[in-house]
């Protein structure tokens, strides 16, 4: 385990169009283009792929989306597949039509918990983005 509290985290996920994906994410939810790379069989013999990560500048974690021509991988999604965040408020609608609008659907959560608690919308390749009204601290509480 890293002695770090602080190490980062790296999700990654096969897309089947980067260029529709990253919109869902950059223009719909708001995250930044941290990094992008595109190797082609002329900068690499035998490589083929582009990738985009995005995420938020100051947070913990980032989201790389790739796809490799060559051989693409298939998004392979189940319904407990979530990538939650933690609003600590309402959801708001203005942002839920903007997902929307850059190619989420509005699903009904697959754990009932999640539709009490916020809105889960399926990206263009099928991952659950939930948007969550609570709060969330990886702190323990003391239990007496």
């Amino acid at each position: 385990m890293p002695a770090d509290a602080h190490a980062h985290i790296r999700i990654a996920r096969p897309t089947r169009d980067l260029d529709v994906i990253e919109r869902f994410w950059t223009e719909g939810l708001g995250l930044s283009v941290i990094w992008r790379r595109e190797v082609t069989a002329e900068d690499l013999p035998g490589e083929d792929y582009r990738l985009v990560m995005v995420g938020w500048p100051d947070a913990g974690w980032h989201l790389e989306l790739a796809y490799e021509a060559g051989a693409p991988a298939a998004p392979t999604p189940a319904e407990e597949d979530l990538l939650v965040v933690y609003l600590d408020g309402p959801v708001p609608d203005e942002l839920v039509a903007r997902l929307e609008a850059h190619g989420g659907r509005r699903v009904p959560a697959h754990n009932p918990y999640w539709d009490t608690w916020g809105v889960t919308v399926e990206d263009p390749d099928g991952y659950r983005l939930v948007l969550c009204t609570r709060d969330w601290s990886n702190t323990v509480p003391d239990i007496p």
